[in-house]
């Protein structure tokens, strides 16, 4: 559940509020038929990327490696530099939900959640703190959107509908919301847990199963709540604020009160996003080769924590709010799913990685289905961006 949990809400962060409402404005409905394919490529994904990892008991890079050598460096390079862009947009919307919530600057704010965020991986048993704290953060999150949905007039059949026949498709939307729902760091930040958690080897499968499965229908359900309360408040005819489309959502379905209750989301999703682009960026950046957690290593990974934490946070304080980018980087990380999918659906069949371990044929077919449809819609994004 600290894997599930850990990749759900690494996903559910301020990039993932706002490419969510910004795609549910522009489009409607039509928009539910990109979260459907969304949400059919992350399970595929996930299990495909959980799986490997765990049989193998090897992280992302150290397979990469093995792999091809120095291709494990590569993808630490693009993995985490992608955590690092999400992080300054994590710590920033963090520090706006303070700034909604208690009229304090959004920079402070973002120095209050960076302290937070570094105390909790600090402390003695800091991934069991850290595991406690993003599934309370979880439940805030789904508690608010029940509520604004609660209070709303959704427009269920029309999103049912769209979803599966929809009117118009837009790959932007698709590769931008897969990217930031499995792509870049996301997808390895539940496999690497399991292993900091001491799950390795196939025997370990039925857990990548649960986690994986349960990750994925956390943020998906959370992800269609959000759509739904957009629908319904576009489908009156109000258009959502471009500077901020999320909270226009919250403003229009309870007024004041609901958009108190969007600065607690925005914090509780900047929170949550900030440990996992952490853990997991940082899970990159300690080694691509095969190792033990020597003391040494420990306080190492301690100081990338903390480096990592303060350089995002002090991006944001001096150049500003990122958050026009978080749209733009959650499309970066749709570039970088299909290489990382490609990657480890090779070590799959390699014996030195994975041992005996046979991949199951239906995940290996569909996991290239996903490389060559995020290949293709990431090829097409670019195309019509160039126009």
């Amino acid at each position: 559940m600290g894997a599930a949990f850990l990749m759900a809400m690494a996903a559910v962060g301020p990039g993932f509020l706002t490419q969510t409402a910004m795609f549910t404005g522009q489009m409607g409905a039509n928009f539910g038929f990109a979260i459907l394919l969304c949400i059919i490529a992350d399970v595929i994904v996930q299990l495909n990327v959980w799986r490997i990892i765990v049989v193998s008991g090897q992280k992302a890079q150290v397979i990469a490696n093995e792999l091809f050598p120095g291709l494990g460096y590569v993808l630490s390079g693009i993995v985490a530099l992608g955590g690092l862009f999400f992080n300054i947009g994590n710590i920033g919307g963090a520090g706006l939900g303070l700034n909604v919530l208690f009229g304090i600057s959004p920079e402070n704010g973002a120095i209050i959640a960076a302290a937070i965020a570094l105390a909790i991986f600090v402390v003695k048993n800091a991934l069991r703190t850290m595991d406690r704290a993003v599934q309370i953060l979880a439940v805030v999150k789904v508690a608010i959107l029940i509520y604004i949905i609660w209070i709303m007039a959704v427009p269920y059949q029309t999103a049912v509908q769209h979803a599966f026949m929809p009117t118009k498709i837009d790959f932007y939307s698709i590769v931008t919301i897969i990217g930031g729902t499995v792509g870049g760091y996301i997808s390895f930040s539940g496999g690497h847990r399991l292993l900091e958690g001491g799950l390795k080897g196939k025997e370990n499968i039925r857990y990548v199963n649960e986690g994986a499965l349960t990750g994925i229908g956390l943020a998906s359900v959370i992800r269609i709540m959000l759509f739904l309360a957009g629908l319904a408040v576009v489908m009156t005819g109000y258009k959502l604020a471009p500077s901020n489309p999320a909270a226009s959502i919250f403003q229009y379905a309870a007024g004041n009160f609901g958009y108190k209750f969007f600065g607690l989301l925005l914090f509780a999703a900047g929170m949550t996003s900030t440990l996992g682009a952490t853990f997991t960026s940082v899970s990159f950046l300690q080694s691509a080769t095969p190792q033990t957690a020597t003391v040494k290593e420990e306080k190492t990974r301690k100081w990338l924590i903390v480096t990592f934490i303060l350089f995002s946070t002090a991006v944001f304080y001096f150049i500003g709010n990122p958050a026009k980018v978080l749209v733009f980087v959650g499309a970066l990380n749709g570039f970088v799913l299909p290489i990382a999918l490609a990657i480890l659906l090779l070590a799959a069949n390699k014996a030195k990685i994975v041992g005996n371990y046979t991949h199951p044929r239906w995940l290996t077919v569909t996991g290239w289905l996903v490389v060559l449809f995020m290949t293709y819609a990431s090829i097409n994004t670019v195309i019509n961006l160039i126009k």
